[in-house]
């Protein structure tokens, strides 16, 4: 099956709506961002998650202590690193970790072998924005990446109209969506997101069968 991450959750009505859907992770935005959230925030959102949703922080080039100490008290699953953080940065944590990068071109694929990481977030090339831009990118680039043998994290303008093509074309080990399922920044809709989720399990049934 195909993992599904909802990113840039911002409040606990969103939240459980994505969880009774059947998606696999939240990410929570501790970064200047539109979406950004404070730790207090996520703390109270986790209390209200049932077991076995992965909660995933997003930071940009945060000091390593700030970033242990929102992990503990937020119980993190997961850390996701959204900046220049090098490879040696991404290796001093206990959680898992996984790295984004911004595709712009082939070329990244020499960056990227650099990072031992536990998954490669592949989101689309902005030159103001670190995500949440709404636009693809080269997919082909990521079923190179996908060669390399470290599970990838599909994201960069994913939408209920384009998820089941980019499965199909890329294989991914997961999804990630933010503002392709919201009314407004920060805010899901409820609608986009159940049909996201929809047609990618439908995916997963066809899959199986073949």
């Amino acid at each position: 099956m195909i993992r599904i991450k909802v990113c840039g959750i911002t409040n606990e009505r969103d939240a459980l709506r994505a969880v009774k859907l059947g998606v696999d992770a939240l990410g929570f935005i501790f970064a200047e961002s539109p979406r950004k959230v404070s730790p207090e925030v996520v703390k109270k959102i986790v209390s209200l998650l049932p077991p076995f949703i992965g909660r995933v922080g997003i930071f940009v080039n945060e000091d390593k202590e700030k970033v242990r100490k929102i992990a503990q008290a937020c119980f993190l699953t997961s850390l996701q690193f959204h900046g220049e953080e090098p490879p040696f940065y991404c290796q001093e944590f206990k959680w898992k970790v996984i790295k984004s990068f911004r595709v712009k071109d082939r070329g990244i694929l020499r960056e990227i072998s650099r990072y031992k990481v536990d998954a490669y977030l592949l989101d689309t090339y902005c030159i103001d924005k670190r995500g949440g831009t709404g636009r693809t990118f080269d997919w082909e680039v990521a079923k190179e990446i996908g060669k390399l043998g470290v599970p990838v994290i599909l994201s960069g303008g994913l939408n209920p109209e384009n998820v089941v093509q980019a499965i199909i074309k890329v294989r991914p080990y997961a999804v990630d969506v933010s503002s392709g399922v919201e009314r407004e920044k920060g805010k899901k809709d409820y609608q986009k997101l159940r049909d996201f989720v929809r047609k990618i399990r439908r995916q997963d049934e066809l899959l199986s069968t073949t």
